[in-house]
């Protein structure tokens, strides 16, 4: 094994942020521009970028960017990918509503691209889009999937709003917060279910037809 060196330095001006950043990264993995400009101003500079993945590889991470996103967010480093006994502390095993959920939100926010106001949605609108895909879902189980989704910056609300009136905004770190074989995995049962329904719909449209009787097409003697 090679000894650990690190070679960065960081002006003292910048020692705040760049404290600010790392330990928001370690935290809740994303930095978002439209949420945290400062930091994502300060992150997303080549050189302070550079500066941080060299910083977070000591300890088996590493930093992404996208700018086309505004996302910049905590990774696995490359060369610690498969390192035996090193804890993935930034992934976070949802369950499989809480991924049915996030299929939901995800797709409720690409259809809302373009707003010039935000991308926003009503708790109200929200629960609907939910039992419109048949995702069962209560209460308790709603606000727990919330307040995580939030600690993680993947949505944003205020605390003090109730009702179906609460106005959720949604972030463009919700198309990174994947775990790919547990997604792959949910993913292929929501296909599945909805496969199954359209096959079911389409078997009651064949009965019916199949029900009615030679006559009904007959038409009246005069």
């Amino acid at each position: 094994m090679s000894d650990i060196s690190l070679h960065i330095t960081v002006k003292e001006e910048n020692g705040l942020l760049f404290k600010k950043c790392i330990r928001k990264l370690l935290e809740s993995t994303f930095i978002l521009q439209e949420r945290d400009g400062k930091l994502y101003d300060f992150v997303s500079r080549e050189s302070n970028w550079q500066d941080m993945s060299e910083y977070l590889r000591i300890i088996g991470f590493d930093l992404l960017v996208d700018d086309k996103a505004g996302v910049a967010m905590l990774i696995a480093s490359e060369a610690d990918m498969e390192t035996v006994g090193l804890k993935r502390a930034n992934v976070v095993t949802f369950t499989n509503l809480q991924y049915h959920l996030l299929l939901v939100l995800w797709k409720v926010y690409l259809e809302n691209l373009g707003c010039n106001e935000g991308n926003f949605v009503t708790k109200g609108d929200l629960i609907d889009k939910i039992r419109d895909y048949g995702v069962l879902v209560v209460r308790t189980e709603l606000n727990a999937a919330f307040k995580l989704f939030k600690k993680y910056s993947l949505i944003n609300y205020s605390e003090e709003e109730e009702g179906e009136d609460m106005k959720i905004q949604l972030y463009p770190s919700l198309q990174f917060g994947w775990d790919l074989p547990q997604f792959k995995t949910v993913a292929g049962e929501y296909l599945k279910e909805d496969g199954e329904s359209e096959k079911t719909a389409e078997d009651e449209k064949i009965n019916e037809q199949q029900d009615i009787e030679p006559e009904d097409f007959e038409e009246e003697e005069e």
